[in-house]
């Protein structure tokens, strides 16, 4: 009986300062997974991708990069790295305890990204990004079949 493999990939997309660079991130996360045999992945990774996306373009000032990877058959690795170095609330040392207050009017998406995934974390990136300027950060998260 042959062993089985395990997937090896990785794919990163460039985006630009550009209010329509998320939604073409997710066309191409959708088409990614559904090439690679884990459409079963396609709902939650797209929303969270959709969220760190929105957070980078939202608060970064420059480009910024997806990068999907196999971990396993059935479990995905995302990761979003922008310019900007400060982990937000849900994700750095300031971590809350809870959900934003009922009245907040931000805090929602980074929250619920933690709620969905199965594995997230972060990095702050010293030295200089890709792009220039300060390395920025990296946020990520894991779903699993």
């Amino acid at each position: 009986m042959p062993a089985t493999v395990s997937p090896s990939w990785a794919y990163s997309l460039q985006l630009p300062q550009d209010p329509r660079a998320p939604g073409l991130a997710r066309q191409t996360l959708r088409s990614v997974l559904r090439t690679h045999a884990m459409g079963s992945l396609v709902e939650t990774a797209e929303l969270l991708a959709g969220e760190l996306l929105a957070n980078a373009y939202l608060y970064s000032d420059g480009p910024y990069t997806l990068r999907l990877r196999a971990m396993e058959a059935t479990r995905l690795r995302v990761s979003v790295w922008d310019d900007n170095p400060h982990i937000p609330p849900p994700f750095g040392a300031d971590r809350p305890a809870g959900p934003p207050h009922w009245g907040a009017e931000h805090g929602r998406g980074l929250f619920l990204v933690r709620a969905y995934a199965d594995n997230w974390g972060s990095y702050p990136l010293a030295g200089t990004g890709p792009y220039g300027g300060s390395g920025g950060k990296l946020l990520w998260v894991e779903v699993h079949a």
